[in-house]
């Protein structure tokens, strides 16, 4: 097989095109990597030494997901409800409480955990009343679930009784509708068997595993780039450019 010569403009071309295909893909295997170590450090957080709440500060996390505990008061009445969310093939919805830190001005959300639909109608859970004046929570400090198409807008401006129910969590939204700053994390709270809510938590990203396919694909484009240059510039046995 015989090629024919490349212009200059050609093999500058198919090498940044290459080069930024190679590149992306080698991104994309450094990010499954940082997912695996977030993976394990969720894995671990329950079993992690609790820390006070008073040493997190935003911004200044020395580890991705803390394991907390929290002093304060629940605010009564005030819950929201993440609907369209699925546990053990049941429909259901993701249950937070309005939780007041002591000696802080800004509200924390705290998710209760996962409740499913009831009856053959799929009517929307009664909750359950939480527990009055001071109490001490513990949980994993971690960020809320990426809120993805905001379809409708802001439901929960719309509504004025409690609880309120939501198609995505909006932290910016939720501070509004509270009229007061919220923190920018909400906090799992740790497994209860006594209680009604399934409290099995998943870190909300994406899985390791996609970003291996995503690293396939793109190197896929680059070898594809190569062999489209190859099949343009060879020529037929008689000499003639292969169409």
């Amino acid at each position: 097989m015989r090629f024919r010569r490349p212009s200059l403009f050609a093999v500058l071309l198919t090498l940044a095109g290459v080069a930024f295909f190679v590149r992306l893909g080698i991104w994309q295997l450094d990010r499954a990597s940082e997912k695996e170590v977030l993976l394990h450090r969720f894995a671990t957080a329950v079993r992690a030494p609790i820390r006070d709440f008073a040493s997190v500060q935003r911004g200044a996390l020395p580890h991705r997901y803390p394991h907390l505990v929290v002093s304060g008061h629940y605010l009564t009445g005030h819950k929201y409800m993440l609907d369209d969310q699925v546990h053990d093939h049941r429909d259901g919805v993701q249950v937070y409480a309005v939780f007041q830190p002591d000696g802080r001005q800004r509200l924390l959300l705290v998710d209760l955990g996962f409740l499913p639909r009831e009856g053959a109608y799929q009517k929307l859970p009664q909750l359950l009343p939480l527990k009055p004046g001071a109490v001490q929570i513990k949980g994993i400090y971690a960020p809320p679930p990426p809120p993805g198409l905001k379809l409708g807008g802001n439901a929960l401006a719309k509504q004025k009784a409690w609880p309120k129910l939501t198609t995505y969590i909006d932290m910016r939204q939720i501070s509004h509708d509270l009229h007061a700053p919220v923190y920018p994390r909400v906090l799992l709270l740790d497994p209860d068997p006594s209680t009604a809510y399934v409290r099995q938590w998943t870190p909300t990203f994406m899985p390791p595993a996609r970003h291996r396919g995503y690293a396939f694909q793109w190197f896929t484009f680059a070898f594809a780039a190569v062999v489209i240059f190859v099949i343009l510039h060879r020529k037929r046995d008689n000499g003639e450019d292969d169409e």
